[in-house]
C-alpha cells in the first residue's frame, strides 16, 4: 500500500518541482542514489523499471525510503500496461510514470487512488489523459519539444499539471525556461547522474547538485 495518498504524491512533487529518474540493478546503489537526493531536498522520486527483476530491486530500496526517507514519495517510471502498474503498486509505489499513455493503467491506478503520469506528445493526448483521470501527464522526450510547447497548451488548458521529461538539465537557464513556461515539475536522469559519480560513490555531490536544481527551481516559481 502506498505511503502517501494521491494529494500528498502531487504536492510533494509541484511544491520541490523536481523528480529523479533512475534505475540501478544493485540495491546497494540504488538505496545510495535515493538517500543523497533525500538529502538534497528531493520529495518524490521515480525508480525506472527497466531492468531484470527490477521489481525486486524496487521492493528493498521502498523497504529501505520507509525508513530512512520518510517523507519521500517513491514511485515507479517506464511502465507500459496494467499487470506491471499491479505489481508495483502492491509492493507500495506511491506514483506510476509511463512513456505512452495506456487507458487500462489509468483504471488500476484510479483505483487505488495512485497518480499515473503517461506521457503524451499532443494536446489531444493530455486531454484524454485528463478525462480518464490522469491529474498529472508527462511531456516526453523534453528534449523534442520546448518549453514554447508548455506555454502553448496552459493557454486553453490552464488547470494542466505538466511535467517535463527527457533532456532536461540541472542548469539555472534549462530548468528556469521549463517551470516560467508552466511545468508543474520536471523529470531528471541521465543529466542529473553522471556515470562517473555513481561508479566513484560521490553520493555528496548528488546531493549537492539535487539541492541546487532546487534552488533553481525555487527561484524561477518566485520570479
Amino acid at each position: 500500500m502506498a505511503k502517501f495518498d494521491k494529494i500528498s504524491v502531487l504536492n510533494k512533487m509541484g511544491s520541490t518541482g523536481m523528480v529523479p529518474v533512475f534505475y540501478h540493478d544493485d540495491p546497494k546503489i540504488a538505496k545510495k542514489v535515493v538517500k543523497a537526493c533525500y538529502d538534497g531536498g528531493v520529495r518524490a522520486f521515480e525508480f525506472t523499471n527497466r531492468g531484470d527483476f527490477a521489481h525486486e530491486v524496487f521492493a528493498e530500496v521502498m523497504k529501505f525510503a520507509w525508513k530512512e526517507c520518510p517523507d519521500l514519495a517513491l514511485g515507479v517510471g517506464t511502465v507500459v500496461d496494467s499487470a506491471t502498474a499491479s505489481l508495483y503498486i502492491q509492493q507500495g509505489a506511491c506514483f506510476v510514470v509511463g512513456p505512452l499513455l495506456n487507458s487500462e493503467v489509468a483504471k488500476v491506478c484510479n483505483r487505488r487512488l495512485i497518480p499515473y503520469a503517461p506521457g503524451c506528445g499532443t494536446v489531444s493526448e493530455i486531454g484524454f489523459a485528463q478525462e480518464i483521470g490522469c491529474d498529472l501527464t508527462k511531456v516526453f522526450p523534453g528534449d523534442i519539444y520546448s518549453p514554447r510547447f508548455v506555454k502553448d497548451l496552459m493557454a486553453p488548458l490552464p488547470w494542466s499539471k505538466i511535467m517535463v521529461t527527457g533532456g532536461v538539465e540541472p542548469t539555472q537557464e534549462n530548468l528556469s525556461s521549463w517551470i516560467k513556461a508552466g511545468a508543474f515539475c520536471v523529470g531528471m536522469g541521465s543529466k542529473l547522474f553522471q556515470e562517473d559519480t555513481i561508479q566513484a560513490g560521490n553520493w555528496q555531490a548528488i546531493t549537492d547538485k539535487c539541492k541546487e536544481a532546487l534552488d533553481y527551481i525555487a527561484k524561477a516559481k518566485n520570479a
